[in-house]
C-alpha cells in the first residue's frame, strides 16, 4: 500500500543542514499496525509527515496506493490527503467551540455529503468509540481520553485507508492510553485500516504488530511479530 524508496529530508538549522533523514527504504502493506519509534531527532515525525503528505521530500519517492504523491503538486496533495489519510495528534487538534459531534461531522462536511449521510456517519461512529450520548458536549467538558476518542472518530468516519497518530497516547494517563490503544487496536481488526505510529511510548511499541526503530534518519531496526 505504502512504498518509500530511498527518502531523504533535509532541515536548514542557521547555517547548517541538519540531514532528518538519510535514504529510507520501506514498503508497508494495507492493514498493517505499525509503530515507528526512535530517540529525539531520529527522524520519526519527519517521516510520518512525509507519509502524510505535509512535508516535501528532498530526495527519493513515495506511493501510496500505487500513487507517486512525490510529483503531486499542493493542491493534488491536499486532496489526496483529505480523501485517503486520517490524522491523530498528541494534543487532539480539535475544535473547541464545536461538539464532539461537529468536530467529526465537519470532516465529512468537506466531503459534498448528503446532510442526512453525515449525521448517520458520525453518530455511529461516536457510539463505535464509546461516545455514545456526549456528542453535543464541547472539548472542554470531556476528559482527555474522550477527546482522543473524539479524534480518532474525526479520523476513522471518511473511511480512509490510513491512518497517522503522532505520539496518540502522550497527553494520557497509562491506563487512558492503553484504553485508546485498545480501540485503535479494534478498529484496526475490524476496519482493516492500516495504523502507523510515531511514537516514544514503549506501551505503544509492545501494541505493535511491526516496530520501525529509526536511528539519526535511518533504518537501525525493523522487527515483525504478526
Amino acid at each position: 500500500m505504502i512504498k518509500i524508496d530511498n527518502v531523504r529530508r533535509n532541515y536548514q538549522a542557521g547555517e547548517s543542514v541538519v540531514q532528518a533523514l538519510k535514504g529510507v527504504s520501506l514498503d508497508i502493506d494495507k492493514g498493517e499496525f505499525l509503530s515507528i519509534a526512535g530517540p529525539s531527532g531520529s527522524g520519526k515525525t519527519t517521516l510520518l509527515n512525509l507519509i502524510g503528505c505535509i512535508d516535501a521530500l528532498d530526495g527519493g519517492e513515495i506511493a501510496i496506493k500505487g500513487e507517486n504523491v512525490t510529483k503531486m503538486k499542493k493542491k493534488e496533495k491536499t486532496n489526496f490527503r483529505r480523501i485517503n489519510l486520517g490524522f491523530v495528534f498528541q494534543t487532539y487538534n480539535l475544535i473547541p467551540v464545536l461538539t464532539a459531534y461537529e468536530n467529526v461531522a465537519f470532516v465529512l462536511s468537506l466531503l459534498d455529503l448528503k446532510e442526512s449521510e453525515v449525521r448517520e456517519r458520525t453518530m455511529a461512529i461516536l457510539k463505535e468509540v464509546g461516545l455514545e450520548g456526549l456528542e453535543d458536549r464541547r472539548p472542554s467538558r470531556l476528559s482527555g481520553g474522550q477527546q482522543q476518542r473524539v479524534a480518532i472518530a474525526r479520523a476513522l468516519v471518511k473511511n480512509p485507508e490510513i491512518i497517522l497518530a503522532d505520539e496518540p497516547t502522550a497527553n494520557l494517563d497509562s491506563v487512558t492510553g492503553e484504553d485508546i490503544l485498545k480501540l485503535m487496536k479494534e478498529m484496526n481488526r475490524k476496519h482493516n485500516t492500516t495504523f502507523i505510529f510515531s511514537t516514544h511510548d514503549k506501551m505503544v511499541m509492545e501494541y505493535a504488530d511491526r516496530l520501525i526503530v529509526l536511528h539519526d534518519g535511518k533504518i537501525q531496526s525493523d522487527e515483525r511479530r504478526k
